[in-house]
């Protein structure tokens, strides 16, 4: 499959400018009672922290902009996660040696992201629909977040390096 630059880039940039709207729906879930916000609940490792966290927000009013802020993590994830994918099915089909290598990197790293970024979300999403947490899905998201922030830092900088490579060896052409 072959993928345009500029619609790998669009894609990616897109997810960029999704994860900073994204962030700034989390702010306001930065409280005394959850100085960490999002990130307290997604390293939530059981159900007690989870319903202490959700019942926290919910003192402060907060439980729907907590489902909006969600919500918009999972539009993130997606425009993101497809544009570190078409940047990598991009970059794979260089004749370059290390703009493939990249190619590679930035697909995996992808792929990763969105099957484990979308298992954190709607592992949260589901427990906070419920206002109740849950041992399982907490766990879940819990150890997939590492994965998800690992997958999240490589897929920006191979697709980054893959970009300025790319650009430099043209302009050096």
């Amino acid at each position: 499959m072959t993928v345009s630059k500029r619609t790998a880039v669009i894609w990616w940039l897109g997810g960029l400018v999704a994860f900073a709207v994204t962030l700034y729906l989390h702010m306001p879930l930065v409280t005394e009672g959850v100085p960490e916000g999002i990130m307290e609940h997604q390293r939530a490792p059981d159900a007690i922290t989870v319903d202490a966290i959700q019942s926290s927000w919910a003192m402060d009013g907060l439980s729907r902009t907590a489902m909006i802020a969600m919500i918009s993590d999972l539009i993130f994830i997606g425009i993101y996660g497809v544009g570190c994918v078409l940047a990598g099915l991009h970059y794979r089909a260089q004749s370059s040696r290390v703009l493939k290598a990249l190619g590679w990197a930035a697909l995996a790293s992808g792929v990763v992201f969105l099957l484990t970024d979308y298992g954190e979300t709607i592992s949260q999403l589901i427990q906070l629909m419920r206002s109740s947490g849950d041992d399982q899905l907490a766990h879940f998201a819990s150890t997939v977040r590492p994965i998800k922030m690992l997958t999240w830092i490589s897929g920006f900088l191979t697709v980054l390096a893959a970009l300025l490579i790319d650009h430099f060896s043209a302009n050096t052409a």
